[in-house]
């Protein structure tokens, strides 16, 4: 009596993973910056609050508030080969987590990555 099986089947969990795969790719796809979080990870928080001072427009997925978001980490993992979070995408480009996106900002090339992929507003685009 002391094993507990989970009730879901493994095609029920595979199902689950692809359409978690399927929602994280439509999600980096369709922004221009897409980070995908945990409200309490301070690299996470890093990483917005770089992309804030920068003035960019991005897409947030708080991992530990969404009914899916340990399938769409396991999803993530398995597409990109990342497991941790921050997980950042610039113009549907999978970009790594928070060294890569300040290593990408202190080697100036990080700002001209936003605005390709349309994140920053430009000076033709505010007059």
């Amino acid at each position: 009596m002391g094993t507990v099986f989970s009730s879901e089947s493994s095609e029920e969990k595979a199902k689950k993973q692809e359409m978690a795969l399927d929602k994280a790719k439509e999600i980096a796809s369709s922004n221009p910056v897409a980070v995908f979080s945990k409200s309490l990870c301070p690299y996470c928080n890093q990483v917005k609050k770089l992309l804030s001072s920068l003035g960019a427009n991005y897409k947030t997925v708080e991992l530990d508030y969404e009914t899916d978001g340990s399938e769409i980490q396991s999803a993530l993992h398995q597409w990109t080969g990342q497991r941790t979070v921050p997980n950042v995408f610039i113009g549907g480009k999978h970009i790594g987590g928070c060294d890569n996106t300040v290593a990408l900002h202190n080697q100036g090339k990080l700002v001209p990555l936003l605005t390709e992929a349309g994140a920053l507003a430009t000076a033709s685009q505010t007059a």
